[in-house]
């Protein structure tokens, strides 16, 4: 097994160890830490980076990770290799249901950052220096925005034969290409040749028990393809998104659909009508090609040009 430091703290084989990371303070002086928990197995492995809050409004994913932790420290029993878990990345966000740091920069567009630079490009050169290039691969858990929910899906570069590969062993109902994104977390890990899959589900600032079951499943049947589990969990067979659209709303009014997320659609069917608020209005919402719902706007009262519906292609 390769030697682990982490903020100068040695990790050994079958060690269990909680680490806390001063990364900076509040305008009080009160210091903020970022604990990081090491889940080691005595036998060699691959070493995996569980995380969740890049965006600290994103209580989904931060969830998700908790529930990982908690399992891994409760039933399940790590084979070989190391996860090392940050369920809570972005603690500002959180602090103040924010999505980025209280100078409105997204940490998730930061990397790799800078040692003397803003707060989240500060978190971001600690995550590229000091956790990168100790692992192998990671899953970091995200959600849709405010009032857009995301059916549970991995965002993957289709061209990236590897990543593919970890995806499918990861096994969501949906694979959505996603090209790499220049500054953010995934692009700094590909950059040093790790690999780290990007888990979408719920909505923001809410928690939804069906996204947070399937990130725990899949995480684990990730897990087990890497041998780090028992292979005790069955694979489904993923549905890869080639392509996908948002529909935009035609005219302003009251949004409101009549299809679940998840459901395969044909084009040209009616998906969701747009009223005025006094109903002498009423605007057909229809589907611009067949596919599947990945993603839906829940605001009910909506203007012309937002995204309403997304739609995966296969």
């Amino acid at each position: 097994m390769k030697e682990l430091i982490i903020n100068g703290i040695r990790v050994r084989p079958g060690q269990k160890l909680n680490i806390e990371l001063a990364i900076a303070k509040l305008p009080t002086h009160t210091l903020i830490d970022l604990p990081i928990f090491i889940r080691s197995s005595k036998e060699p492995g691959p070493v995996v980076l569980i995380s969740g809050g890049v965006h600290g409004d994103e209580i989904n994913g931060i969830a998700t990770a908790k529930k990982v932790l908690e399992e891994i420290d409760e039933s399940l029993e790590l084979l070989k290799g190391t996860l090392i878990i940050i369920p809570l990345v972005n603690i500002y966000g959180f602090l103040s249901n924010s999505r980025t740091f209280p100078d409105g920069r997204d940490l998730n567009r930061s990397f790799p950052g800078s040692k003397k630079g803003s707060l989240a490009s500060q978190i971001a050169y600690i995550l590229s220096n000091e956790i990168i290039p100790l692992i192998d691969f990671g899953v970091d858990f995200h959600t849709g925005g405010r009032m857009l929910t995301n059916y549970p899906q991995l965002r993957v570069d289709f061209t990236d034969k590897l990543a593919l590969e970890l995806a499918s062993n990861f096994a969501p109902h949906f694979i959505v290409n996603s090209k790499y994104i220049e500054k953010s977390f995934r692009k700094a890990a590909f950059r040093s040749k790790k690999r780290i899959l990007v888990y979408e589900g719920g909505e923001s600032m809410r928690l939804d028990d069906f996204s947070i079951d399937e990130g725990v499943a899949g995480t684990k049947r990730f897990l087990a393809s890497l041998g780090m589990l028992k292979s005790e969990y069955a694979l489904q067979k993923p549905i890869y998104i080639k392509q996908s659209d948002w529909i935009r709303a035609k005219a302003s009014g009251i949004f409101n659909s009549n299809i679940k997320l998840g459901e395969e659609v044909k084009k040209g069917q009616v998906l969701a009508k747009i009223t005025d608020p006094y109903g002498q209005v009423k605007i057909p919402v229809k589907a611009n090609s067949n596919g599947y719902v990945i993603g839906i706007n829940n605001l009910p009262v909506i203007n012309v040009g937002e995204a309403l519906i997304h739609i995966g292609k296969e």
